[in-house]
């Protein structure tokens, strides 16, 4: 009789989200089974319990959901030599094919054939989840659980803010998300001169300027250009760093670029979105679309920004246990957040399939 467990599964094609029992995977050869302690919520995930007009294209049911966790490892099957029962460690959650011209290269995070964990398999909002060993990170011991859980989006915030030179540079960020909140710590971090952050939501607003930005702007309130003057800034920004996914963001980062610019595309802009193409011709700007993380660069030097002092833990604004997460799903919808984590462990009493009992880990 297969041991179970219990999973958040997206069982049929409508909104919503279902806590199931379902047997414990078996991990295959050249996979680790993790016993999962902290989940975050992503937009991804948000996009998926709201049933939206993306995910009826991509989600084929029933899926547990989750790319963004931690946990320790339980199992292994044939084949992993890396790991010990007992290790701490997250994923990257980006599934590549590992023969195609840029895998081959080393340029993995290129790879066209890429599949998502918790999207196009299952994923880690569940006591237990089966990954290939090749796409575990350790997590080192100056890393608590609770951060290490959300080490996707901070990637992603990493991957955007060393795209380029940012020491003693004017720096744009439109959108203040999590992931603006944590590219704004970055920045700070790595030696911006001045961080400013658009975004209409007050709250979130508040947490960046907690995160280090020289000013936090409800665009529906202030102006780019007026925060541009009150800098005593001379020209425009050195560097801008898109994540909000808004095409009027998008453009008015675009007006406001010094010119020779650079640009770090990471927001996902709708198909209709129309921008100033002369703009970027005669300011010469550079655009560079970021997606995800350098595999694994990016998550080598994330993690050696957090044991270095980068503070991201005013990201983390809410918890909830795993019972709970139609209220934090709730929570990252009305948007008054940063972070929102499931606590997966603490209500775990199920013995994993070593024998060894991680409930308290």
């Amino acid at each position: 009789m297969k041991m179970m467990m219990r999973a958040l599964v997206k069982s049929s094609r409508e909104p919503g989200l279902r806590l199931e029992e379902r047997p414990i995977p078996e991990p295959r050869t050249n996979e680790v089974l993790i016993k999962v302690s902290k989940a975050a919520i992503c937009g991804t995930d948000l996009h998926i319990y709201k049933w939206d007009e993306w995910a009826q294209e991509v989600i084929t049911p029933p899926l547990t959901l989750g790319h963004e966790f931690v946990g320790v490892v339980a199992a292994m099957g044939k084949g992993v030599k890396r790991y010990t029962i007992g290790d701490r460690v997250s994923i990257e959650g980006h599934l590549t094919c590992s023969v195609c011209r840029n895998c081959r290269a080393g340029k993995r995070h290129l790879c066209d054939r890429t599949r998502g964990i918790g999207v196009h398999s299952d994923g880690g909002f569940a006591d237990y989840v089966a990954v290939p060993d090749e796409n575990l990170w350790p997590i080192h011991e100056d890393i608590p659980d609770e951060i290490a859980a959300y080490l996707d989006p901070l990637g992603n915030a990493t991957h955007c803010a060393l795209a380029f030179d940012m020491v003693g540079e004017d720096v744009l960020i439109t959108g203040a998300g999590p992931i603006g909140m944590l590219t704004v710590g970055i920045c700070r971090f790595i030696g911006a001169r001045n961080i400013v952050v658009t975004d209409v939501n007050e709250h979130r607003l508040e947490i960046a300027k907690e995160m280090g930005a020289t000013r936090a702007i409800n665009i529906e309130k202030d102006s780019i250009e007026a925060t541009i003057s009150d800098l005593n800034m001379s020209n425009g920004f050195d560097i801008g760093i898109e994540v909000s996914g808004n095409p009027e963001a998008f453009r008015s980062m675009l007006r406001n670029m010094y010119n020779g610019g650079r640009v770090a595309l990471l927001g996902f802009l709708p198909e209709s979105t129309r921008v100033n193409w002369n703009e970027v011709i005669f300011k010469s700007l550079h655009i560079k679309g970021i997606y995800g993380r350098e595999m694994y660069e990016t998550w080598y030097k994330m993690t050696q920004l957090l044991r270095s002092g980068l503070d991201v833990r005013p990201v983390l604004t809410h918890r909830f246990p795993l019972e709970d997460f139609d209220e934090a799903f709730e929570t990252v919808t009305r948007g008054q957040c940063g972070k929102v984590v499931l606590d997966i462990s603490n209500n775990c009493t199920l013995k994993d399939p070593s024998g060894i009992d991680h409930a308290d880990t």
